[in-house]
C-alpha cells in the first residue's frame, strides 16, 4: 500500500506549511479528494505510467495519481513554499515520487523520464497557453509524451477544441488539432478551487497524432498568425500579414487549387486545408 491514507488533510497541510495562494504564480489549490481523483482517473489507466505534473501546489492532484497507480510521478513546482508538503508525500510513497523544483516555462520535459511520459496539471492560468504550446512544438513528433491531461480556463479549452466555422475556431485549435486530438472531458466549478477564480475551468486531454497531416510546423504558425492576424478581413487581405510578396502568390493559388475564395474568412478552413496551404508554401 502506499501509505497516502496517512497524510493528514490538505488544508490543515496549507495552514501548517503557511501555503496561500499566491495570484503572482496563478495558484488555485484544488482541495476536494473526489474533483482530485476524477482528474487522475481521467487520466488513466495509470498502473505502469510514468507521470509528469505541473504545479502540484500542496499535492492534492499528486496525492491522487499516486492512489491510481502511477508507477513514477515526476512533480514540478517553483513555489518552494509546497516543497515540503510534497516531500512528505514523497516519504509515504518510497521511490515513486520525484519532486523537481523549478519553472516548468524553463523546464525539458522531454529529459525528465524516459518516454512515453503522460503529462497532468492542474495548470496556473497564467502559463497554461505557452505550456501547451511549448509540447505541441515538440520535435520529432510522435512526441515524448503519449497524452496531456490538462486544466484550463473554459474559455482556452473551448479554443484548442473549437470546430472550424466556430467563433472560438482560430489559431490555437488548429495549432492543436494539427498534431493532437484533444476533446473536452468535464469543466469544474470555481468553488472547487481555493481560491474560488471568477472563471469557470475545464480538463482537456489531447492524444497525439501519429501521423499529422504533413507540413512544417514554423510554416503552419506564420500562416495562422497572419490568417487569424486579422480574422474579420477576407483571406486575400489578412494573408498579406505573410510579409513576403512571393508567399502571399502562394497562398492565394493554393486557395484557388483547393476551391477555396480568396473572399473566406480564415475560421471557415479546415485543420487539412491549413496544412495544405503551409505545404504549398514551401513548395
Amino acid at each position: 500500500m502506499t501509505g497516502l491514507g496517512e497524510l493528514p488533510p490538505l488544508r490543515e497541510v496549507i495552514a501548517r506549511h503557511g501555503l496561500s495562494a499566491r495570484k503572482s504564480l496563478g495558484q488555485n489549490f484544488l482541495l476536494d479528494l473526489n474533483l482530485t481523483g476524477r482528474i487522475a482517473r481521467a487520466a488513466g489507466p495509470l498502473a505502469g505510467v510514468t507521470v509528469i505534473e505541473v504545479g502540484p501546489g500542496p499535492g492534492g492532484l499528486t496525492r491522487a495519481l499516486l492512489a491510481e497507480g502511477a508507477a513514477k510521478l515526476v512533480a514540478i513546482e517553483r513555489d518552494e513554499r509546497c516543497l515540503e508538503a510534497l516531500k512528505e508525500i514523497a516519504a509515504c510513497c518510497p521511490g515513486r515520487l520525484e519532486i523537481v523544483s523549478g519553472d516548468a516555462l524553463k523546464t525539458d520535459f522531454a529529459s525528465l523520464a524516459p518516454a512515453p511520459v503522460r503529462i497532468v496539471g492542474n495548470l496556473p492560468y497564467n502559463i497554461a497557453t505557452p505550456l501547451l504550446t511549448g509540447w505541441l512544438s515538440a520535435e520529432p513528433w510522435p512526441p515524448f509524451f503519449d497524452r496531456l491531461v490538462l486544466m484550463f480556463q473554459l474559455e482556452v479549452a473551448e479554443r484548442i477544441a473549437a470546430a472550424s466555422g466556430s467563433k472560438a475556431y482560430g489559431r490555437l485549435a488548429v495549432l492543436a488539432q494539427w498534431r493532437t486530438r484533444p476533446r473536452i472531458l468535464f469543466t469544474v466549478s470555481p468553488r472547487a478551487f481555493v481560491p474560488a477564480p471568477n472563471v469557470t475551468s475545464a480538463l482537456v486531454e489531447l492524444e497525439p497524432r501519429v501521423k499529422p497531416y504533413p507540413c512544417r510546423r514554423r510554416t503552419l504558425e506564420r500562416l495562422t498568425a497572419a490568417a487569424f492576424g486579422q480574422r474579420r478581413k477576407m483571406l486575400r487581405s489578412s494573408l498579406k500579414g505573410l510579409g513576403d510578396k512571393a508567399w502571399v502568390e502562394k497562398a492565394l493559388a493554393a486557395l484557388d487549387a483547393l476551391g477555396i475564395a480568396e473572399t473566406a474568412r480564415a475560421e471557415t478552413l479546415s485543420v487539412e486545408q491549413f496544412c495544405a496551404v503551409a505545404r504549398a508554401l514551401d513548395a
